[in-house]
C-alpha cells in the first residue's frame, strides 16, 4: 500500500508542477508585457534540443563503441552528461536569442520570459506529469489491482514495473517535497542562464564572453549532481546544488547590472 499522506503529497506536487510554470508564464505575459512568442520559443527550445536532439545523441553515443566506457565510472558519466546537457540546451538558447527573438525588446523581461518558458516546460514535463503518473499508479496499487497488471505486460517488463511499485510503496512525503525543491532550483537556474545569454547576445562586443557562462554553469551543476548522487544523501545533493544556484543567481545579478542600468529592469 502507498500511504495516504504520500498520495496527498503527490497530488499537491502534481498541481504545483503544472500551476507554477503556467502561473509564471501568465504573469510575465499579462503583467510584464512579455510577448507570448518569447515564452513559447523558450518552451520549444527545451522540447526540441533537450528532449529531442539530445535524446537522439544519447541513443547513438551510449549504444556505440564508447558507450560502455562512458558508463563505466561515475566521473565519466558525470562529465559526459553535464557536457551534453550544456551543449544542447545552451546552443538552443543561443540560437533562439540570437536569431529567433531578434525582433523582441532588449530588456531583461524578455530573458526572464524565455527562461520561464524553458524551465517551466521542463518542470511541467519532467515533474508534473511524473507526479500524475505516480498518483495514478498509487491508486492502482491501493485498489488491489496491481497484480492484474502483470498478466498484461511482457515478462521482460515485469521486473521494471515491480521496481516502480516498490519505489512508490517506499516513497514518503519528504522525498516528494525534495523532488519539488529540485525543480524550483532548476527553474531558477534556467532563468539565470537565460539572463546571462540574453545580456551577451544583446550587448554584443566585449560582452559576448558572457555567452560562455551558461555553458559552464550548466555543465558544472549537472555534472556535480551526478557525482554527488553517488556519494551522499539526496537531501545533501539538493542543498549543495541549491547553494550553487544561489551563487549563480548572485553572479547573474552583478553581471546584468549594466543592462538594468540602461533602463531594462527585471520584473517586479
Amino acid at each position: 500500500m502507498v500511504p495516504v499522506s504520500t498520495i496527498i503529497t503527490l497530488a499537491v506536487a502534481a498541481v504545483l508542477g503544472f500551476a507554477v510554470p503556467i502561473a509564471l508564464a501568465s504573469y510575465v505575459v499579462k503583467k510584464q508585457n512579455v510577448a507570448k512568442k518569447t515564452v513559447l520559443i523558450g518552451t520549444a527550445v527545451f522540447v526540441v534540443f533537450a528532449l529531442g536532439l539530445e535524446s537522439i545523441a544519447h541513443s547513438v553515443i551510449l549504444k556505440g563503441p564508447h558507450g560502455a566506457s562512458i558508463m563505466s565510472t561515475v566521473w565519466n558519466y558525470a562529465l559526459y552528461g553535464g557536457f551534453m546537457a550544456a551543449l544542447f540546451e545552451e546552443s538552443g538558447r543561443f540560437i533562439a536569442m540570437k536569431w529567433l527573438l531578434r525582433d523582441q525588446p532588449s530588456d531583461l523581461k524578455s530573458a526572464v520570459g524565455y527562461g520561464i518558458g524553458h524551465g517551466g516546460v521542463e518542470m511541467l514535463l519532467l515533474f508534473g506529469i511524473t507526479m500524475i503518473s505516480n498518483l495514478a499508479i498509487s491508486f492502482f496499487i491501493n485498489s488491489g489491482h496491481a497484480e492484474t497488471l502483470f498478466g498484461n505486460v511482457p515478462a521482460e517488463s515485469q521486473a521494471q514495473i515491480q521496481a516502480q511499485f516498490d519505489t512508490l510503496r517506499s516513497l514518503n512525503c519528504g522525498m516528494v517535497a525534495l523532488g519539488l525543491w529540485e525543480r524550483f532550483s532548476a527553474l531558477i537556474l534556467q532563468v539565470c542562464l537565460s539572463l546571462l545569454m540574453w545580456t551577451a547576445v544583446r550587448r554584443g562586443g566585449r560582452w559576448m564572453w558572457l555567452a560562455l557562462l551558461p555553458f559552464l554553469f550548466h555543465f558544472l551543476v549537472d555534472a556535480l549532481a551526478v557525482v554527488l548522487s553517488r556519494s551522499t544523501s539526496m537531501v545533501m545533493v539538493e542543498v549543495i546544488i541549491f547553494a550553487m544556484v544561489l551563487a549563480i543567481a548572485a553572479i547573474t545579478w552583478l553581471l546584468t547590472r549594466p543592462q538594468r542600468a540602461g533602463g531594462a529592469g527585471l520584473p517586479v
